[in-house]
This record gives structure tokens, sequence and C-alpha cells, in this order.
């Protein structure tokens, strides 16, 4: 591998890592606020126009009333432990989208759509914030940085690799490609899986903190496991199983709890 690009990918890593709040996971992240917040809140508009958004208002309302409470709480823990600068690089938006998908999601910088399909999965308000959590929770430990910073770090990875097997035979070379190949592919496999059960935590840390019933969390992915019709084996998935997600919420929430009253 070429030196000069191993030391430079050393380096990078050692000045780029911080810790995650709460969680106190080592991340890599290099990109930052100012990189891709504009672009965010773009992509995020243009999202809004180019789909149907809901014109249920009570449902459309109770989303809003929710997300801001949580985003309340996740703003007031941000103050108190000297991330007044992050906390106001948020725009905090909250949509309603017309769309049998079961999903939901949170862009870097705070804007959130629900798709109308996740709404009987989450079945009440406190459903409804056991999902919000945790994809607030996505943008609170900037998991989308993150992920560009490692696609980032890929990127150059691959290319090292070309430069160190440059006067390898063909077959060797190939040899290398692939074990890097399917060695990245799966490394960023898991990588996603450990912002899931992340986000997760997080979020029912954050849902506590905005005063509603963690327990649901677990409801959530019971039902969701009912609902589900995929097979894909959890380590070929970007998500962990619903069962180890059940589980592992199960398991962390009395400590969800504590930490909920320590930074409430």
């Amino acid at each position: 591998m070429n030196k000069l690009i191993a030391f430079f990918l050393v380096a990078l890593f050692l000045t780029s890592c911080s810790t995650v709040p709460i969680t106190g996971r080592k991340r890599l992240n290099f990109v930052s606020d100012a990189e891709v917040l504009p672009t965010s809140f773009a992509q995020y508009q243009s999202f809004l126009e180019e789909n149907k958004v809901s014109k249920d208002v009570e449902k459309t309302k109770e989303i809003q009333e929710i997300g801001k409470a949580i985003s309340i709480a996740v703003t007031k823990f941000m103050r108190a432990n000297n991330m007044g600068k992050e906390a106001d690089s948020y725009q905090w938006e909250f949509n309603l989208i017309e769309d049998e998908t079961m999903n939901a999601w949170c862009m870097p910088g705070g804007k959130v759509v629900f798709y109308t399909g996740i709404l009987p999965v989450a079945k009440n308000s406190d459903g409804i914030a056991a999902i919000m959590g945790h994809e607030i929770a996505h943008a609170f430990a900037k998991h989308g940085q993150e992920r560009m910073s490692s696609a980032q770090i890929q990127q150059m990875g691959a290319a090292a690799v070309a430069a160190g097997t440059a006067n390898e035979e063909e077959e060797q070379q190939m040899l290398w490609n692939l074990a890097y190949g399917v060695g990245s592919q799966l490394g960023m496999l898991k990588f996603s899986r450990t912002h899931e059960n992340e986000a997760d935590k997080l979020g029912m840390v954050f849902m506590i903190m905005a005063g509603y019933a963690p327990e649901e969390a677990v409801g959530v992915w019971e039902r969701m496991s009912e609902l589900s019709k995929t097979t894909t084996p959890e380590f070929l998935s970007t998500h962990p199983s619903n069962a180890t997600r059940i589980s592992n919420l199960k398991a962390f929430l009395p400590e969800a709890v504590t930490l909920a009253k320590k930074y409430q």
C-alpha cells in the first residue's frame, strides 16, 4: 500500500475522532455542518415539493407536536452540555407525507418526514414518539455525516489498494480488490447496524425526556415484526433484526429511564 496514503488515512482518523454524547461511542467524522446542512435543507424542500404532503390536519398536528416536544428535549440537552452552537444549527421541521411506505427519517439539521404508512405501526402518540426519537437521534449523533466520512475513507482505501498492487499479476490484483470490496461492504452493513442500535437507545432516552412512555418503543418493533415479510439474514442487513431490537430495547429500558432523569 502506498505509504503516503496510509499515513494520511491514519492521521485523518486520529484528528477526526469525536464522541457521541450519552452513548460515549467513538465516531469518525470530518464532514462539518457547514458542508452538509445547506444541502440537507435544500434537498428536504425539494422532497416536499415532489411528494404529497398530507392534508390530514389532525394527524399532521400530532406529528408536529410530538416532534416539537422531542426536539425541545434534545435542544435542552445540547445547551446544558456545551453544545449551544450545534443546537443553533438545527432547523426543526416535521411533515407527514401521503405514502404507504412504512418509514420515517430525519435529515441532518433536524428535517423530519413521517409517511402515513408507518402510522398503523406507531399506533398511538407514544409509538409516534418512539419512532420520532429514533429518527431525531440519527441527526443528533450525526450518523449521516459519519457515513459520508466513512465513504470518503473507503474511496481513499480503494485508491491505496490499487496503488499498492499495481505491480502484481492481474489475478492477484483481482483477489485484493475482491477482498477489499467484500470486506468493506460487510463492514458498512455492520456500521449501519451500529447506527441503528445507537439511535434506538438515544431515541428511547429522548422520548422519556419529552414525557412519553418508553415501553412503546418495544411495542413499535413488536408490531413491525408482525407486519414484516423480509427474511434477509441479519448479518447481510443494514438494520438489526426486529427480534434483536426488541431484546435490546427491553434490556436498555431501565438505563434509559435513569439517563433521562439525569439529563432532564
